[in-house]
């Protein structure tokens, strides 16, 4: 009986040291992933923890054909939450356009159907946000034809006066797949100025032929002066922000931005007819922190 009695107090002290070791080595990963952010704090996040549609308090949808010519039909069905991810869904599939004029030169109305079907989702009139920082946690789907986007846009005036930052935008440039970090102003569509750095994938791939299996953080630093855009701290663009002004003077990167997450198909993607389907994006996380 004393011999168990101090093989059991043994035992409890070995269970002790190694929780308090698994505790302190949890702490020091807080507060090194704090550290970085000493300055700032957290103002807004989405972590997806729900099962079934995102939240309607954050998230809205745009719907129907949108922009660029793009072949999907954008419907807030193919975007849900699961396992404290979100995912976008990109399907084949044949959807009517009530829309549809034979004879129309709007090529959102002489188009009778869409063939492929996906989401996209924004903050805006929920959440904006002026400087800080943006961070947002994603598997990308570097299928042809697949054109995911994490992107702002300012909340005053029409495209492109109210500026655009790509923070993360995957396509096809001249046939080659790269990662594209871009900032967008002007006075009209017909004169936008662009400042655009494209990354080839296979620069990513070449450090890790996975890299397009995982999971990877692009951030946007934006201050009053620059936004800088990272991919896994690797810094690929910076945008100097006293050069970004439309014709009137006005800088739409001095005012607040709303976030979009969308799945485009086709146009800059690529040409998916050969792609199997469905397709998916999948987004941890979004975070947004300001300075302190």
């Amino acid at each position: 009986m004393k011999t168990f009695t101090y093989l059991f107090y043994y035992l409890s002290i070995c269970l002790l040291i190694s929780c308090t070791s698994k505790k302190q080595d949890d702490t020091e990963l807080v507060l090194e992933d704090s550290a970085e952010k000493e300055d700032y704090r957290l103002i807004w996040s989405e972590e997806f923890n729900i099962d079934g549609k995102p939240d309607t308090s954050s998230w809205s949808y745009e719907h129907g054909f949108v922009r660029n010519e793009e072949l999907q039909w954008y419907q807030s069905e193919n975007a849900t939450c699961k396992d404290g991810m979100l995912v976008i869904t990109a399907k084949e599939e044949k959807i009517p356009n009530p829309k549809f004029t034979e004879d129309s030169n709007n090529w959102k109305e002489n188009r009778a159907f869409a063939n492929y079907t996906s989401a996209s989702l924004n903050t805006r009139g929920k959440m904006n946000f002026k400087y800080g920082l943006v961070e947002v946690k994603a598997k990308i789907d570097t299928t042809m034809g697949m054109w995911p986007a994490i992107w702002t846009l300012g909340e005053s005036k029409g495209w492109p006066s109210n500026g655009e930052v790509d923070i993360m935008e995957f396509y096809r440039s001249d046939s080659t797949a790269v990662i594209m970090a871009n900032a967008a102003w002007g006075d009209h569509w017909t004169k936008v100025i662009w400042d655009s750095q494209e990354t080839p994938l296979n620069h990513f791939l070449k450090k890790d032929t996975d890299w397009a299996e995982k999971f990877h953080i692009w951030k946007m630093d934006w201050t009053e002066n620059y936004i800088k855009l990272f991919l896994d701290d690797e810094l690929l663009n910076e945008i100097d922000l006293t050069k970004s002004l439309n014709g009137d003077g006005y800088n739409p990167f001095h005012q607040p931005h709303y976030l979009l997450l969308n799945l485009a198909i086709g146009s800059n993607g690529g040409d998916p007819s050969e792609s199997t389907f469905p397709r998916k994006y999948w987004v941890d996380y979004v975070r947004v922190y300001a300075k302190e």
